[in-house]
């Protein structure tokens, strides 16, 4: 009899410490908090909203508030995967032979109809191509903050960051747990794409150089407020003319005389523009798009305005290693 109540006793401890472990509360935190103080957080179970992007080398959650490097590296809990592609880490597929377990810590993964979602909005095919994918989402997932990077002498530097997880070791990671929300991608005019075109560069001693930032997100905000000054704004339906008016302020050009770009590729809500200057040595090339993260911050969410989110100044007539402008 007292073998019984103790097995009865035991099955119900089991069955609490289990029901107790799935009623863990995540912590609600922004993205930028997170990055601010990753120690703060470690081993937490949170709860963040934001940007998702996915595509070659890269599976992070990111926000415009705080676009610094390096962003939280992303990894699926349970068995399955991101199928991300990248250096210095797992291999990329589709799924794991066991559940996920990071330094110890289990991470379980509710495979509901939202994670299929938010799945598949992130993998091919792309609507933008082969440049990956942007979503938004509301994750709950287990962080961990990493060690601190260390420079090439092997000291802390003063505001070194935190990583280990992710491709060469760039990141934090947040192990997903729960999709919690997911944004549609379901218009036909926006651009979902996680990267921008880079130009074809395959001779010897060519290369090119950034125009722009290579986290733009600011910029791209900026430019729509600015659009929303004026709801007469050609930027709203445009996208060579914005092209043509960063080349002219960028390069300093005569504004009665822009230049006449040829179109190289289009794409859902993303165009690229080639401008070959007759006799000089260099070529350039914008990318246009109407930014899907952009309709977070809009007035009106139907109403985007084109916003050049890639440019670069290609040649051939000196050593030119990809090196950015500003």
């Amino acid at each position: 009899m007292r073998r019984s109540l103790f097995c009865v006793y035991a099955a119900s401890l089991i069955l609490f410490l289990a029901a107790s472990a799935r009623a863990e509360e995540p912590l609600k935190v922004t993205i930028c908090q997170l990055k601010a103080d990753p120690p703060a957080y470690n081993h937490k179970l949170v709860q963040v909203e934001g940007f998702v992007a996915h595509g070659f080398e890269d599976f992070s959650l990111f926000d415009p508030a705080c676009p610094d490097w390096p962003p939280a590296w992303l990894e699926y809990g349970g068995t399955q995967k991101s199928d991300t592609t990248y250096c210095c880490g797992p291999t990329a597929g589709a799924t794991r032979p066991k559940e996920l377990t990071v330094e110890g810590i289990p991470a379980p993964l509710v495979d509901d109809d939202l994670f299929k979602q938010f799945n598949r909005e992130i993998q091919p095919p792309f609507r933008s191509g082969n440049f990956g994918s942007v979503a938004h989402a509301t994750l709950v997932g287990r962080f961990f903050a990493g060690t601190r990077q260390l420079d090439g002498t092997q000291v802390l530097r003063p505001n070194s960051s935190w990583g280990g997880y992710g491709h060469m070791g760039c990141c934090s990671l947040l192990a997903i747990q729960e999709v919690k929300t997911v944004s549609p991608q379901d218009r036909d005019d926006l651009d979902y794409g996680e990267s921008p075109d880079q130009p074809d560069m395959d001779k010897v001693g060519c290369g090119y150089q950034y125009m722009t930032a290579i986290w733009p997100w600011g910029d791209e905000i900026k430019a729509q407020q600015q659009a929303e000054q004026d709801p007469h704004s050609y930027t709203f339906d445009d996208p060579e003319r914005v092209a043509a008016d960063f080349l002219v302020a960028q390069l300093k050009l005569d504004a009665s005389q822009p230049p006449r770009l040829t179109e190289k590729r289009r794409a859902q809500g993303r165009v690229v523009y080639e401008w070959n200057p007759p006799g000089k040595a260099h070529s350039y090339m914008v990318v246009v798009s109407k930014p899907f993260m952009l309709t977070f911050y809009a007035r009106d969410p139907k109403r985007i305005a084109w916003t050049v989110i890639a440019a670069y100044d290609s040649s051939c007539d000196e050593p030119n290693s990809v090196t950015r402008i500003r």
